[in-house]
């Protein structure tokens, strides 16, 4: 059977800076980023008939990303990874407080486990209910709410005090 290689090109055209970002929450490195999304489309690619008809191709192409990062962390090594220096922060510039957010949050969610980060970019970047979270992961929904709670948590410990994560009254 012949490739339909313009469903797949049109499939993957508006979709990639969408994919991108996802595999970039997921791992916080915008080349490993890249690796897993190269991966997801590499094995896309090669299962596109059967993934075509698919009711959610997405959901492959989002698995394959989790997959790749899951496996790069299991490995006994880890790639190492430069520092980047920060400039200076820029008081007087227009939304420059909303980009220091940004950075913080994406920052503090490089630092939670690969699971916990990855249930909550399913859950609140992608918008996945429950349910197709768990899908995706493998897992049951009771998980999926159980890592909810606990990065959740983390996270507004971590940002308690600076504005970014609502008080509970």
């Amino acid at each position: 059977m012949a490739k339909d290689v313009d469903g797949f090109r049109e499939f993957v055209t508006g979709r990639m800076d969408g994919w991108r970002r996802t595999a970039y929450l997921l791992c916080g490195d915008w080349h490993a980023a890249d690796d897993m999304v190269s991966a997801a489309l590499t094995g896309l690619y090669r299962h596109w008939d059967r993934v075509s008809r698919m009711e959610h191709p997405d959901a492959y192409v989002r698995t394959s990303m989790l997959r790749a990062m899951l496996n790069e962390r299991r490995r006994p090594w880890r790639r190492e990874r430069t520092v980047e220096f920060l400039p200076e922060r820029a008081a007087d510039v227009p939304g420059a407080d909303g980009v220091d957010q940004r950075l913080d949050v994406t920052a503090l969610l490089a630092e939670l486990p690969a699971r916990r980060r990855a249930v909550l970019v399913l859950r609140f970047f992608c918008d996945l209910s429950v349910e197709q979270t768990a899908a995706e992961l493998g897992c049951s929904t009771g998980t999926v709410k159980s890592q909810t709670f606990r990065a959740l948590e983390a996270l507004r410990a971590r940002l308690g005090g600076t504005g970014l994560v609502a008080e509970e009254a």
